[in-house]
């Protein structure tokens, strides 16, 4: 078949019939360039005001709304910065400065590890149940093996 019948048969363009035709396989699609973070210039401001609300009364911190209202007035932030920008990094910054001053305790994770049928967790209490449409309490006796 000649390469307009192709076209005129899958209802294609001219470029997507030559390309099927130099290989079966479709190259792999051009990465767009990546953009650096707009955000890096108002980084060490954020900071310090994150920094300034540690010794502020609870009702006087700054939230994400009012760091991003102060960065359009105060640093010509308009068309540069937008509200997801500053809310992610103010959701992540925040934690990070609390654990720096050392006013959070860092998330530390340990793994546990049971050898089958080493250890068990029991339970004994009383439960709540509607047997035949009358409310009775029952004794429950749980055991977990780990």
């Amino acid at each position: 078949m000649s390469n307009r019948a192709l076209q005129r048969k899958h209802s294609v363009g001219f470029r997507t019939v030559t390309a099927a035709l130099e290989s079966a396989w479709p190259k792999e699609r051009k990465q767009p360039p990546k953009r650096g973070p707009r955000l890096d210039a108002y980084r060490v401001v954020i900071d310090d005001w994150l920094r300034s609300d540690l010794d502020a009364p609870r009702k006087q911190r700054h939230t994400a709304k009012r760091i991003f209202d102060r960065l359009l007035d105060e640093h010509d932030g308009a068309g540069v910065v937008s509200y997801w920008m500053v809310r992610e990094y103010v959701a992540t910054r925040r934690r990070e400065i609390r654990v720096e001053v050392g006013r959070e305790p860092a998330n530390a994770f340990i793994p546990q590890q049971h050898l089958p049928g080493r250890g068990a967790e029991v339970d004994f209490g009383d439960v709540a149940i509607r047997l035949r449409g009358e409310l009775v309490t029952c004794a429950l006796f749980s055991l977990r093996l780990s």
